[in-house]
């Protein structure tokens, strides 16, 4: 994990060349490492020391239920947790015996299983819902702020990672890295940084202030190809683990991007409908958001090259409730419950992965937990019992962010982001809420329900201040 810059920069967009045709997957780096190499435990993997920032805490959960995430059934289990990492799973009457100093957590009548993951969310956006910086929304103390309370609604509800898919400025680099120190109380933050979109495109209504002309803004307005390069590659300097672009754009404007973004091994996420999602399937993006109108040959085509969709359709509800989406030069379509709940099953049908996302704008946070699982029970209405709506939350999630190998499920060497819950919540999902303990990177961040900080711990002073005796 590395430092990241707090100062604004931006690009010049010089002498830069669109693709014909952009890279259609992220270039994997994998390739050229050679014997035991330890990366980043994020979506750049920066090539890292062996034991780089890995926690000191021991944990042993005994007398577990265990719903590991993978799609079998839920079995008796302990569970062993070191350095951050799961490194011993007994099933059925085998007992671990408990290391030096270890923490040992009595899970009888509970249920061991991965924490979850939300694929949307917007840590630092205003209750006012802007995501353009207006009122002095973009004002990076407030923005903190705002991110670290989000944070904890988060995980307090039992999420252990996030996709932030549009933040302000350099915000959610900032909360990523005191997270994962273990400064703060919070889920893994995978940050895309800025949303992309072309100019008066998503997230620019209402005139409120963008980039790059406000940098610390949450939306960056690019014009070009060469624009949106630019674009790309300010988000990669700043830290981010994705690239999340926003229609409107041109052909040759989202290849550009896609094409950039693939090249430094990220992944592209993309808001957009109707003929806009044509044009991002077919410039390789590897995600699309929402459940926007787009045509049976785009489906077919995201089908056909294994992009993923993260539905979020709890947000529409939301709006609906509300009296619609209003007054979005990006949203002039009939948009209902009906509409976005068929539109989840025709991609489903077709064969599209699917994941879940909250995209909780505005104050929506606060109502977590019910939220997410207000997503999870969408997902019941596509046909899936209970045990298969988690692990969508959780396995199929963490491959869709591309996590997998380290995330998702609760497996030896597996990264130890895990939750108990007393009661059975592959059989139930309402008893998520009766969230008892979370444990996000092998260190217990919540107990009892609520987040648990332990005093701090004095460092030894340069010379003692005490009167003399």
């Amino acid at each position: 994990m590395r430092k990241t810059a707090l100062s604004a920069i931006i690009l010049a967009t010089v002498g830069w060349t669109t693709s014909v045709a952009a890279a259609e997957k992220p270039v994997d780096r994998a390739q050229w490492y050679v014997g035991d190499n330890t990366t980043s435990d994020d979506l750049r993997r920066v090539p890292v020391p062996k034991g780089f920032g890995e926690p000191a805490d021991v944990i042993l959960i005994r007398n577990a239920r265990l719903f590991d995430g993978t799609g079998g059934a839920a079995h008796p289990a302990q569970i062993l947790i070191e350095r951050g990492h799961i490194t011993r799973i007994a099933s059925g009457g085998e007992l671990i015996a408990a290391p030096k100093d270890a923490q040992i957590i009595d899970a009888a009548g509970k249920t061991v299983m991965p924490g979850l993951i939300d694929l949307h969310t917007h840590l630092t956006y205003g209750e006012g819902g802007a995501a353009t910086g207006a009122d002095g929304e973009d004002d990076q103390a407030s923005a903190a702020l705002r991110g670290a309370e989000r944070l904890r609604f988060f995980v307090e509800s039992g999420v252990t990672a996030i996709r932030d898919v549009g933040s302000t400025g350099v915000t959610p680099f900032v909360l990523k890295e005191w997270v994962w120190a273990g400064r703060i109380p919070g889920p893994r933050v995978f940050p895309a940084g800025q949303l992309i979109t072309g100019i008066g495109g998503h997230g620019t209504e209402g005139g409120g202030r963008t980039a790059p002309t406000h940098p610390e803004a949450a939306v960056y307005e690019a014009n070009g190809p060469d624009g949106f390069r630019a674009a790309v590659r300010l988000q990669f300097k700043r830290g981010a683990d994705l690239i999340k672009l926003g229609s409107h754009f041109s052909p040759d404007e989202v290849k550009a991007a896609v094409d950039e973004a693939h090249n430094l091994g990220l992944k592209v996420t993309v808001d957009a409908e109707t003929i806009f999602t044509r044009m991002a399937v077919e410039a390789g993006v590897d995600c699309v958001e929402h459940p926007l109108p787009r045509s049976d040959e785009t489906v077919k085509l995201m089908a056909a090259k294994g992009i993923c969709s993260d539905m979020t359709l709890v947000p529409y509800q939301y709006i609906n409730a509300g009296g619609g989406y209003m007054g979005s030069t990006s949203r002039r379509f009939t948009e209902t419950n009906a509409t976005t709940l068929a539109m989840a099953k025709k991609l489903q049908d077709a064969g599209v992965k699917i994941g879940i996302g909250t995209d909780l704008v505005v104050g929506w946070y606060r109502y977590l937990p019910d939220a997410y699982l207000q997503e999870l029970r969408n997902y019941r209405l596509l046909d899936h019992t209970a045990a298969e709506a988690l692990v969508t939350a959780t396995r199929t999630n963490s491959e869709i962010l591309g996590m997998a190998d380290r995330l998702g499920t609760v497996q030896t060497g597996k990264l130890a982001d895990l939750l108990i819950v007393d009661g059975k919540p592959d059989e139930a999902l309402e008893d998520l809420k009766k969230l008892d303990v979370v444990i996000v990177n092998g260190r217990v961040v919540v107990r009892g329900g609520h987040v648990d900080l332990a005093r701090h711990k004095q460092d030894k002073p340069p010379y003692s201040t005490a009167p003399a005796q």
